[in-house]
């Protein structure tokens, strides 16, 4: 697993809600028609709600960590698993444990 994948699962652990906005704003997406969306701006939208909606964003969004919250989702809800484009090698980083 490479340091990037450790940073990220760190930072997942501790900011579990981060991935719950990630999950919200996808599924909001999926269910106003969208087939397939790209998880920058998901993590964009979430950048802005955790700076300016609640204004009290108590983490800084690493811009490296997108690719990760895209496969996660792709995981987690694999009826979905065209929804964010992926590349292979980061997969393969993920399950190298």
């Amino acid at each position: 697993m490479t340091q990037m994948v450790k940073k990220w699962r760190r930072f997942h652990e501790d900011n579990p809600e981060v991935y719950d906005l990630f999950k919200k704003f996808s599924f909001e997406l999926i269910s106003v028609g969208f087939r397939s969306y790209s998880a920058k701006s998901v993590f964009e939208r979430i950048r802005w709600h955790t700076d300016v909606q609640t204004r009290r964003s108590k983490f800084k969004l690493n811009n490296n960590y997108t690719a990760y919250y895209a496969r996660l989702f792709l995981v987690d809800h694999p009826h979905h698993n065209q929804f964010f484009e992926t590349r292979n090698t980061s997969r393969q980083e993920m399950d190298d444990e």
